[in-house]
């Protein structure tokens, strides 16, 4: 999922925008943190002007079924949720449009972001709601069977793999979590670690090591999946490169990838302040930045839980946190 382009290097020049606009809120991203901060903004009279990023409605778009939002008893798709949520960011009035963050300044105000290299929105509050992209494995069946069985969130589609055999790629914290997780609802958990020992934590690798129905595939890395209408297993090359190197298949229904995530933060990064990873950080119980003005909502600021919800939450705690600050500045 992209919200900017990738900043160029070797060259300090800043393409001039071809158009100046005003705006009192200005949200960037379109997933429920950036919906909901909308729907918030609009109703506060705030008048929020909202860009879509590259993927409208964020990485929700690619996930097939969604059970665990808060409305839906029997379940919706992704692509249905984010529409709803679209209409009603839209039925407040909030303007939505398409465009691609590709620079900022909030060295002073107003604050500025320019989206296409072409129009300068100068704004008295932005919320920064770009989310954080998945790492995938470059392998070709991970777009293949993309909502078919391949997952980067346990916790989201855990329950649909209940009983089943699935696989974790990683050897982090956040891998061992989510075997742990998965542990608790399918048959068998395969954790495929590219190394002879898990990164992780002392207590999150024992709790990995105690529990029975968790394999370690050590020194094994995945070349691909296969499966009719979905993953129905994974071929796996276990001492890639040496003399014992040795290919073999496994059977799984389900295949999560815990290898990181990356923060779109980029284009901020000059004025926001950002963990080692690229997560923006914000005033502890708020959505505050260092900079007055700016709110970060969702996955780019949240490396722990990054559900639908809690983007949904923080959406909604940015754009009050945007209208005391513009009551507070008198505006």
């Amino acid at each position: 999922m992209q919200f900017f382009k990738p900043l160029e290097t070797g060259s300090d020049e800043k393409k001039p925008a071809t158009a100046t606009e005003k705006a009192r809120c200005l949200i960037i991203g379109s997933g429920p943190a950036g919906y909901t901060a909308g729907i918030y903004a609009a109703r506060a009279n705030l008048k929020p002007v909202l860009y879509t990023g590259l993927q409208q409605g964020g990485q929700l778009t690619t996930t097939t079924e969604v059970d665990n939002f808060p409305g839906y008893p029997d379940g919706v798709t992704g692509p249905v949720m984010m529409e709803d949520l679209r209409k009603q960011c839209e039925r407040f009035g909030t303007e939505i449009r398409f465009g691609i963050a590709t620079s900022s300044d909030f060295s002073g105000k107003p604050l500025k972001v320019t989206f296409d290299d072409s129009v300068e929105i100068e704004a008295d509050t932005v919320i920064i709601a770009t989310g954080a992209t998945a790492k995938y494995l470059g392998i070709p069946g991970e777009k293949k069977y993309a909502g078919m069985g391949v997952s980067a969130c346990a916790t989201c589609d855990g329950f649909f793999y209940r009983g089943k055999d699935v696989a974790v790629v990683g050897g982090g914290d956040t891998a061992c979590e989510e075997a742990t997780y998965l542990a608790g609802l399918c048959r068998k958990v395969y954790m495929i670690v590219r190394r002879d020992v898990l990164r992780a934590s002392k207590a999150m690798q024992q709790r990995v090591m105690n529990t029975p129905n968790i394999e370690v595939l050590w020194k094994c890395q995945v070349e691909d999946l296969f499966g009719t209408g979905g993953v129905e297993g994974a071929v796996v090359v276990r001492g890639r490169g040496t003399p014992e190197e040795e290919k073999f298949s496994i059977n799984i229904d389900g295949f999560f990838l815990a290898i990181g995530h990356t923060p779109n933060s980029d284009v901020f990064r000059p004025w926001v302040e950002t963990d080692e990873t690229g997560y923006i950080i914000t005033d502890p119980g708020s959505t505050r930045t260092r900079v007055p003005g700016v709110f970060a909502a969702g996955d780019v600021a949240d490396r722990v839980y990054r559900q639908a919800v809690t983007a949904a939450g923080s959406g909604c705690k940015a754009a009050i946190d945007a209208e005391r600050y513009l009551a507070e500045q008198g505006h």
